[in-house]
């Protein structure tokens, strides 16, 4: 049940004339007038609780709402708690980058890859150099080589204005 508490209707905020109520065991008591349905919930010191307004009856639920309430909230957490957000990390390189810069920027995204993250690899073209894009595609592909054993290339090396831009994605560990 994916129900908000915030819309959830219980006991005198239900207005509708009939209800189809459950009991706290899931057992279906049928289709019953409101007062009597209010009646059994608090004979059994419970709540009645609009578990499914847009059906016809509308479904009731005899239950604890305090209770209920502390369960969705710790199942809210505990879904949130679950849920890992990929970041995209970059990194620069440049035309004429020396063969250890390479290889620290290289060590750097390996890094990244295997906490989970994409990785956005860019070169930036200053001056003459866009006369040579080759030259950059040489870098991007002896890169995605380097990171290969822990990323794929997810969208290969393209130029954009003046910077080529790679992404990789870090393999998944099954």
């Amino acid at each position: 049940m994916n129900i908000s508490t915030k819309e959830t209707q219980i006991n005198e905020e239900i207005r509708d004339k009939e209800v189809r109520v459950i009991d706290t065991d899931g057992n279906q008591l049928g289709i019953m007038p409101i007062a009597d349905a209010m009646r059994l919930a608090e004979e059994r010191n419970t709540d009645l609780v609009k578990i499914a307004p847009q059906a016809k009856p509308p479904v009731c639920k005899i239950m604890d709402f305090g209770k209920y309430r502390f369960e969705m909230a710790k199942r809210e957490k505990e879904a949130k708690k679950n849920q890992r957000i990929i970041e995209v990390k970059e990194v620069r390189l440049s035309l004429n980058i020396d063969t250890h810069d390479f290889e620290t920027k290289a060590g750097h995204a390996i890094k990244f890859l295997k906490g989970g993250n994409r990785v956005k690899v860019s070169i930036r073209f200053r001056g003459r150099e866009m006369a040579h894009p080759e030259n950059g595609l040489v870098i991007m592909s002896k890169f995605a080589d380097a990171c290969s054993e822990y990323g794929t290339v997810e969208k290969p090396a393209k130029l954009e204005g003046r910077s080529m831009l790679m992404f990789l994605a870090a393999k998944s560990s099954k």
